[in-house]
């Protein structure tokens, strides 16, 4: 008979390996950059954003926090890995400008994760609350993280064409929020639940939408960058 840990281990597998494809989704983007030699763009905002969003989930998934977590700090290790890498890309083709801001806000963001770590530990004293204090800030950087293609949402309705809004990475959000929200209701996790549920209702809001102007869509110049870069993320994020 599987047993509900069973189970869910399993699912946070499938989970992990769809979070994986879409941490991945931004290789494309950044071949370019490295064939060009040149950002062009391209933002670094998306991002810096999932940095965030991965360093909060792996304090999340450490046992002092939330045991029993380990699927949720694998993959968000590896999304952290690929998300630095691609700053590192970035860092390296783009001005002063934009690598005084990307050193800036990652400082910014080891100094945020600090501060809370602290107050996690030193304030909180069961895993009940310290799971409920840092859930908080997994769920709103997890939410941004899944919402961020929405906002190529009124761009697609105006001129008819999901041009600016590949099929891929709304797939991999519903499939990776629909995952996850499986995993944390097989042992019920709050946060994780909350994230993710909207995480699988933003992609597939996108998926209808996607639907909806395929067909109205001209056809377009494969070599064409998307604006829509990522995001790129796993909370379980979040990814959980």
């Amino acid at each position: 008979m599987v047993t509900a840990e069973t189970a869910r281990t399993a699912v946070g597998v499938v989970g992990n390996v769809i979070s994986l494809c879409m941490f991945a989704s931004p290789m494309p983007t950044f071949w370019r950059i490295i064939k060009n030699k040149s950002v062009e763009d391209f933002s670094p905002d998306p991002y810096i954003a999932t940095v965030m969003n991965c360093l909060f989930w792996i304090f999340y998934g450490l046992p002092v926090v939330h045991p029993d977590s380990t699927l949720v700090i694998t993959i968000n290790g590896v999304g952290l890995g690929l998300e630095l890498i691609y700053l590192s890309i970035f860092f390296t083709f783009t001005n002063n400008m934009k690598r005084l801001k990307i050193i800036l806000w990652l400082c910014a963001e080891l100094v945020f994760i600090c501060i809370i770590a602290v107050i996690t530990l030193l304030a909180f004293h069961t895993h009940e609350r310290r799971s409920m204090f840092v859930g908080i800030f997994c769920v709103v950087f997890g939410v941004f993280m899944y919402a961020s293609p929405l906002t190529i949402m009124k761009k697609v309705v105006v001129n008819k064409s999901v041009e600016y809004m590949p099929f891929w990475l709304p797939l991999a959000n519903f499939l990776n929020g629909s995952m996850w929200l499986a995993y944390a209701l097989i042992k019920f996790d709050l946060y994780i639940t909350i994230g993710n549920g909207l995480g699988a209702i933003c992609g597939a809001v996108q998926l209808i939408l996607y639907a909806c102007y395929y067909r109205s869509t001209p056809k377009v110049d494969d070599e064409k960058p998307s604006e829509l870069q990522l995001p790129t993320s796993a909370s379980p994020k979040s990814s959980a």
